[in-house]
């Protein structure tokens, strides 16, 4: 068997030169008091030196991944792939699966192997030899700094631990003032009870107790620069006819103490908030403008650092922070929630109920962006977050008033007119259908002319029928006046008719008969012409 020791100097291979020694680990260590007694059960076969530190780190890193480096597979290479039955004995589970799969080499990880490790780490200096105490030690502490540097992912110009400590400090000091105020409150509301309904401003009201102490002490000390005239007379008023209990000096001297220490902390809550403002102004300047720096150094701090915020997608950061109610929503199968820390945004609790959820989704979005530039930006300013702060706030005036347009600022959608269709008939003109230079009109109008004559020669007969037509309009006209003329003799005879009905049956007679011999002539001439052409067709085929 073989044995795979990692050293921070290179990869040490040794072979296990009595196999029944690795099935005893019971008292396995004893085999190992003396340098003689182990270098009787493993012998070094082969050490693989790094070159330098960049290759030592690489290595480690690798190994600490569960991979196969560069150099590790060039030594296994050389020894064990030759004698294939013999096993190789590894200390992480994932590096000899990755050996089994790259190499197709059986590799053993177990309780024993890291007994055997521990047996062969106590007598290392002994059993490598050739590496002095010194080197071994530069290499151990040079690979020990790059490994901390690579797993810190130290970056100096964008520090976000500092943003995430701060807000988290910023957190817990809100809760610690939020439990000493309760305490003081309940604690002097036994001597004086009135005085917690008068003063709902929590500073205000740990001034006071410090300034006045006893309540018999109200009337005459001076308010005026802690509450303004009207409060100081309530709070005058109020202690002269206070049903609290009394108390003694020392109680009221140790409620004392405790509006210093709650003093001081809230002084020290605004120095922070400001180291907090600015630190996020200088990292993540567009995000700020945007969602304020509360919340976005609680994004922040959520998710672990400002550039893993940029890996989320905007549907994550609109909900970052809801995730008990999301798994609960769809583990009950319900609504899932709009949002999350995204919330407490300034432009989200402005809104009205029913556009919360429209506009945390484009805050989202445009946050979304703003992280990323802010992440991977070289020279960011906070142009974009204010552009995008702008866009968003007309479009949750446009909310609320009702209209919906697009983001973008785009003019409202045009509605759809009906389309009602129109029949045109236009005729073509011959003139235009020429496609040399108009040189004279007179050559145009000799090809209309020769057009027309053209049509005259084509059509003889139509020429001959509208002939026809033409000459019995005369006789049609003179046929309509004469029973015109009968019709009025006929009504002069019979008695006049007075009413209105009368009359419109005249007027449809006239009608009638004026349309009736137009009709009758016109069938006329139809069969006149008909019946001549027939007429030539017969004589042309008995010639």
């Amino acid at each position: 068997m073989f044995i795979l020791y990692e050293t921070p100097a290179g990869y040490a291979i040794f072979k296990l030169l009595d196999d029944n020694k690795f099935k005893e680990i019971d008292n396995l260590y004893l085999e190992f008091e003396t340098p003689e007694k182990a270098s009787k059960i493993v012998k070094l076969k082969h050490f693989e030196k790094f070159a330098d530190t960049t290759e030592a780190l690489s290595a480690a890193t690798a190994a600490v991944e569960g991979k196969v480096s560069k150099t590790l597979k060039k030594a296994l290479k050389k020894l064990v792939v030759d004698d294939v039955q013999n096993e190789l004995l590894v200390a992480d589970a994932k590096l000899g699966n990755a050996i089994k799969d790259k190499l197709s080499l059986q590799c053993v990880a177990n309780t024993s192997v890291q007994e055997l490790m521990r047996c062969i780490r106590s007598q290392s200096e002994n059993l490598l030899s050739g590496l002095p105490k010194k080197e071994m030690t530069a290499m151990s502490l040079g690979l020990a700094h790059s490994l901390s540097r690579y797993k810190l992912k130290f970056s100096p110009d964008k520090i976000d631990t500092m943003i995430v400590q701060a807000q988290c400090l910023l957190d817990d000091l809100d809760k610690e003032l939020n439990n000493y105020m309760m305490r003081v409150r309940e604690w002097y509301g036994w001597h004086f009870p009135e005085l917690g309904k008068i003063l709902t401003d929590n500073v205000a009201y740990i001034k006071t107790i410090k300034l006045v102490g006893m309540r018999d002490n109200m009337a005459e000390t001076d308010l005026s620069d802690i509450l303004i005239d009207e409060l100081e007379q309530k709070v005058k008023e109020a202690a002269e006819i206070s049903m609290g209990t009394e108390i003694s000096e020392e109680d009221i001297t140790n409620i004392q103490n405790l509006c210093d220490e709650i003093l001081s902390i809230h002084e020290y809550r605004s120095h922070l908030s400001e180291y907090l403002k600015t630190r996020m102004m200088a990292m993540a300047p567009n995000l700020t403008v945007l969602v304020g720096e509360t919340v976005g150094a609680r994004l922040i701090a959520h998710a672990g650092s400002l550039v893993n915020l940029a890996k989320h997608p905007a549907s994550t950061v609109q909900i970052l922070g809801s995730e008990k109610a999301l798994f609960r929503a769809l583990k009950t199968k319900k609504d899932t929630p709009k949002y999350g820390l995204i919330y407490h945004a300034s432009m989200v609790t402005t809104a009205s109920i029913k556009n919360k959820g429209r506009i945390s989704r484009s805050l989202a979005a445009k946050a979304s962006l703003a992280t990323r530039v802010d992440a991977f930006g070289d020279d960011v300013t906070m142009q974009l977050g204010i552009d995008h702060r702008a866009k968003l706030e007309t479009r949750l005036r446009i909310l609320e008033e009702g209209k919906n347009t697009k983001l973008s600022g785009g003019k409202a959608k045009a509605k759809l007119q009906k389309f009602h269709a129109t029949s045109e008939v236009k005729t073509f003109k011959v003139e235009k259908d020429s496609t040399l230079p108009s040189t004279s009109k007179l050559k145009v109008e000799k090809d209309v002319e020769g057009a027309a004559v053209s049509q005259v020669l084509s059509s003889p007969r139509k020429i001959k029928a509208e002939e026809d037509a033409d000459s019995a309009r005369p006789a049609k006209k003179k046929k309509v006046q004469e029973v015109e003329v009968k019709m009025e003799e006929e009504e002069a005879v019979d008695e006049p008719e007075t009413t209105e009905s009368a009359k419109k049956k005249k007027k449809k007679k006239k009608v009638k008969t004026e349309d009736q011999p137009e009709e009758e002539a016109v069938e006329s001439v139809v069969t006149e012409v008909t019946s001549s052409a027939k007429k030539s067709k017969k004589s042309k085929k008995t010639e």
